[in-house]
């Protein structure tokens, strides 16, 4: 009986068997290869490549603006006159348990005016929004589940509020893949640091690494700062290439010996990526490349560059953007909310704006949904502490508040659902997280019940066993 010499450790008789007899097989390749026969062989298929939807699509990019801590509806984009009228006055009907007492009607300190053909009312927080009124699609029933940030947030990005689950970003980018295998799929912006939860509104959970969102500071205006270790001090491209090939190679022969290993595989599809985002990042990250005038017309805050890169990142074909408001919950605003939330829109009202008129002059705004709102609401009623009422902010609602959608195969200049009298609760037509995102997957060309990840014995799905898609609001 033939005899190995020296067998490895890592396999079983079975596996070297069954690999000896591959190997066979791949010495007809050798004329095609010749001395790179190993090499070539080490290459694998990009997990990022651009895969098809399940139907034509409607969309094929996602812009989703996170208004962290959770806008006020009463005080945006759902006015509600007789809160007005009964301000300082407790409700005819129980204050709803939310995560603190509040106290009496709180009516909205901001005026409201109607905009477009359609007579959207939109307060004067968000007054530069008017213009594009018949371009919105205003969710006035969202629900979530639970008035906490971190659950709510879990729930928003991840479509569980317990559990580790992937994102959303990460649900896309593994359906459809990505056009631009020189950026990532999924790119999260917040400036200043992560959002309440940091990486986890953003992770890949158990799907494969290389679907994870790629984070950048928009603090920062270098693209050095903004992309760190985005240039080699000490090797051209053409250097690196060459350390990135035997970097590969001897990770495909590690991998090779020990069978598929996910993390091994997210590893080496990272460094196949950070070495073509320096032919682009670069690029797409310079804001000295646009002209003076659309500069301006974005504006000179964090918030407008962040959004004149997420223009640009679209024009790539990056497949998921999110363009976080800052640090930690910034939105919010249990004290002071009128001079809260109006320094926090001035911050970015012009610049969404703008984005909304950038991508239609540059006919993408057809192909490019955009998302906009909080992880939840808050309430129509004042906030109190020890029966104080002073501090004259808002407590945090789930259960109903507004979020709107442009773009990307929905109607514009319309409204769905609605909230009681007050603001406190969807009464009409209600829109769960569930139902959002089965409806953002719909948009994109994806199934959200075909949309899944077998994982410990079972198939996940964004949307887990929930789910309608909300048909009356697609174009």
């Amino acid at each position: 009986m033939a005899t190995v010499a020296n067998p490895s450790p890592l396999f079983s008789r079975r596996d070297l068997l069954r690999r000896a007899g591959m190997g066979f097989g791949m010495l007809g390749l050798g004329p095609l290869f010749g001395s790179n026969l190993s090499l070539a062989s080490a290459k694998t298929e990009s997990a990022l490549r651009p895969r098809s939807p399940h139907f034509a699509p409607r969309a094929k990019r996602v812009i989703h603006i996170f208004l962290n801590g959770g806008l006020s509806h009463v005080d945006s984009f759902d006015p509600k006159p007789l809160l007005s009228r009964h301000d300082g006055k407790p409700l005819p009907s129980p204050n709803l348990v939310t995560e603190r007492p509040t106290g009496a009607a709180f009516g909205s300190p901001f005026s409201f005016e109607r905009y477009g053909q359609c007579g959207l009312p939109i307060s004067e927080l968000f007054s530069e929004l008017g213009e594009h009124a018949d371009d919105l699609c205003v969710l006035r029933s969202m629900v979530s589940d639970v008035p906490n940030h971190e659950p709510a947030l879990m729930l928003m990005n991840c479509g569980d509020n317990t559990l580790s689950r992937p994102s959303m970003g990460s649900w896309l980018t593994y359906g459809l893949g990505t056009e631009n295998q020189n950026l990532p799929g999924f790119i999260a912006m917040c400036p200043e640091g992560h959002p309440v939860k940091g990486p986890d509104n953003w992770r890949s959970s158990f799907l494969p690494g290389i679907y994870e969102g790629a984070y950048v500071n928009t603090q920062y205006e270098t693209v050095e700062k903004l992309v760190e270790n985005i240039r080699n001090p000490r090797l051209d491209l053409k250097g690196q290439r060459r350390q990135v090939d035997l970097l590969q190679f001897l990770n495909a022969r590690h991998q090779e010996a020990r069978g598929f290993d996910p993390q091994l595989e997210a590893r080496i599809q990272s460094f196949e990526q950070a070495y073509r985002m320096q032919m682009e990042a670069s690029d797409a990250f310079d804001l000295s490349k646009e002209s003076a005038r659309t500069r301006d017309r974005y504006g000179t805050s964090v918030q407008s560059r962040q959004l004149l890169i997420a223009r640009r990142l679209a024009e790539r074909e990056v497949r998921f953007t999110q363009v976080w408001h800052g640090k930690w919950q910034p939105w919010d605003n249990h004290d002071e909310i009128e001079k809260n939330h109006r320094k926090l829109a001035r911050e970015c009202s012009q610049g969404i704006a703008a984005l909304l008129s950038d991508l239609k002059e540059r006919g993408m705004l057809d192909e490019t949904l955009v998302v906009f709102g909080g992880e939840f609401g808050r309430t129509p009623t004042v906030e109190t502490r020890n029966g104080d009422a002073s501090k004259m902010g808002r407590d945090h609602n789930h259960y109903g508040f507004s979020m709107w959608l442009a773009g990307g195969g929905v109607k514009g200049g319309t409204v769905h659902g609605a909230t009681d009298e007050f603001g406190f609760k969807a009464v009409e037509n209600p829109v769960h997280i569930h139902d959002l995102h089965a409806t953002i997957l719909h948009l994109m060309g994806m199934d959200h019940e075909r949309l899944t990840y077998r994982y410990a014995s079972r198939d996940f799905r964004l949307t887990d066993v929930h789910g309608d898609v909300v048909q009356s609001i697609l174009a």
